[in-house]
């Protein structure tokens, strides 16, 4: 089994596989800082949870966008599971050509959903995740990622929203009855949910018309992006393992000998 391991900016989200398929999942708050031990000691618990022996994960694969998290999380793979992780970082096999002008600058998470909606659902595609910011990103037929868009959050427009205006409330994210709010909980869960659903539209339209073609797949994964796929016909598929299973198809691009 392969431990693989997606470091966002508000979770670390861990999936298992054997093969192509998902043994488990779990996730663990990003934000609190951990020693290597925590870390392996975590790991080690929730596998367990999940009835998985720690021996049977013979490899693991990291792909993060915060890196001060990866020097105490590679160790507790180390110390508790004997494992050196592969991060996914420049220079990895990954299967796509990035071909912007700066690669480098292009986040792994990114690379790894634009891996699994290419390999998965085929391309043109349209790769749309809905995390702590919310990223488009277009890989053309041939399987070349042209570039993206980078927009806030669903939770961090709520969030500005509930911090920077004195009477507003914090509120749970989700779709009212109406557009039209009657307080103002469903006033600000309506502009938050009808607001992300108009710019996804919107952006999808525009990706399209600026390379010429219709038939681009809008493949959606994250937290809050069921939400919004459900209220679209623009989006076609909602994949809320996208990124664990992009990581575990950037895995075997290694050919890596487990021991």
């Amino acid at each position: 089994m392969i431990l693989t391991i997606d470091v966002g900016n508000t979770n670390i989200t861990c999936g298992v596989f054997q093969g192509d398929e998902i043994a488990a999942s779990f996730r663990i708050t990003t934000k609190m800082p951990r020693t290597s031990d925590e870390y392996g000691m975590m790991l080690l618990n929730l596998l367990e949870q999940n009835d998985i022996h720690p021996t049977e994960i013979k490899d693991a694969i990291i792909c993060s966008v915060v890196p001060n998290v990866m020097h105490s999380l590679r160790g507790g793979l180390v110390k508790y599971f004997h494992i050196t992780p592969i991060v996914v970082e420049a220079g990895i096999k990954t299967g796509i050509r990035i071909v912007t002008p700066n690669p480098q600058q292009i986040g792994a998470d990114r690379i790894v959903d634009a891996v699994g909606a290419y390999e998965i659902y085929g391309g043109p595609v349209l790769v749309i995740d809905f995390g702590t910011a919310t990223t488009y990103d277009y890989v053309d037929e041939s399987g070349a990622f042209q570039g993206g868009i980078t927009a806030p959050g669903i939770r961090i427009s709520a969030k500005a929203l509930w911090e920077d205006a004195a009477k507003l409330p914090e509120i749970e994210i989700k779709k009212p009855a109406s557009i039209l709010g009657k307080d103002t909980i469903t006033s600000m869960q309506a502009g938050l949910v009808y607001g992300q659903i108009g710019q996804t539209e919107y952006i999808i339209n525009r990706v399209k018309a600026e390379v010429g073609l219709e038939n681009i797949k809008t493949v959606v994964t994250g937290g809050l992006g069921r939400i919004i796929a459900n209220e679209t016909d623009a989006v076609d598929i909602y994949d809320p393992n996208l990124t664990l299973k992009g990581i575990n198809l950037v895995y075997k691009k290694q050919n890596r000998k487990i021991k």
